[in-house]
């Protein structure tokens, strides 16, 4: 059941966000390195929360995070998001 608090967020509402494959790779890593780095810019610990929860679900859903050849796989991805040199 979702909670209505007149917002149309319910408490239980979920979003959904796509993303390629080589997308979700650089932002898992990026995220990684974020978390790990304990940064203190954030204003709340809910925002902590948040990137610690999509790491997480990035992690479960990437098979390449787990590949001996990551950082090769991690290099790729980069390369091929990146905007063409002028």
């Amino acid at each position: 059941m979702t909670q209505d608090r007149g917002d149309g967020m319910g408490e239980f509402e979920h979003i959904s966000i796509k993303l390629s494959g080589d997308e979700a790779l650089v932002l898992f890593d990026w995220l990684a390195r974020f978390n790990k780095n304990n940064n203190t810019d954030l204003t709340d610990q809910a925002e902590q929360r948040v990137l610690w929860d999509i790491e997480s679900s990035l992690e479960s859903a990437l098979v390449q995070v787990f590949s001996e050849d990551y950082t090769s796989l991690l290099d790729e991805a980069r390369s091929r998001l990146q905007y063409p040199a002028p």
